[in-house]
């Protein structure tokens, strides 16, 4: 369904006071900004940035959904004939070859992260994401490969999400040396293939699409 003129401005707004919160968040620091001062800047009122994002760790992980549903978002569309692990894989090693930002290959990730190290409430926002994206792919694994008995659908969420979490973590150690993106890319594709040779047979071999 198209998207309607008043959804478009709500996303419009909503992004703006994101994207406005960040410069500030960037240039001073998470803590000393304010909520008043980011609604003066963005020309909208207090309640108005609280309507868009409930807490002020939203304004700057404001992607945080996204993040949540990412793997699961994978394991959902593989194809017939591809398992959960070897999705997950694949999607991992498009967006690192892509040197796509949702990985953290982009100039200026060293200071999008000292932001984030510098604020206990941002770190812990960031814990309580990836918990929930663990979560969030559990709960997919056992909707996708059926009932499984024992706790294979918990084990496998828990290796698919170390996987994920090693490389962004050693994108993020690299990034933060500011180094070129081409270069921690080449590396990063590296890392994915052995932390895969890591990866035992049930959890590459888990929840193979069959034909429906």
């Amino acid at each position: 369904m198209a998207e309607g003129l008043r959804e478009r401005k709500k996303r419009q707004t909503k992004q703006r006071i994101s994207d406005i919160a960040t410069g500030l968040f960037l240039e001073h620091g998470f803590v000393t900004v304010t909520i008043a001062e980011i609604a003066d800047a963005a020309d909208v009122s207090v309640n108005t940035v609280y309507n868009y994002f409930p807490a002020k760790e939203d304004l700057f992980l404001d992607r945080g959904a996204e993040v949540v549903d990412r793997l699961s978002r994978w394991v959902r569309g593989r194809p017939v004939g591809e398992s959960c692990a070897a999705a997950v894989l694949r999607e991992l090693r498009a967006q690192v070859e892509g040197v796509s930002p949702a990985v953290g290959l982009f100039e200026g990730y060293a200071d999008f992260m000292k932001v984030i190290t510098d604020s206990p409430a941002l770190r812990s926002r960031l814990w309580a994401i990836q918990q929930e994206s663990l979560a969030d792919l559990e709960t997919t694994l056992r909707a996708e490969a059926g009932p499984v008995p024992g706790r294979l659908p918990e084990l496998v969420a828990g290796q698919l999400n170390w996987v994920n979490a090693t490389v962004f973590g050693w994108i993020g150690e690299e990034m933060s040396k500011r180094r070129p993106t081409d270069e921690v890319s080449r590396e990063a594709l590296d890392l994915i293939d052995e932390t895969e040779e890591l990866l035992g047979e049930k959890v590459l071999n888990y929840g193979i699409r069959t034909a429906t």
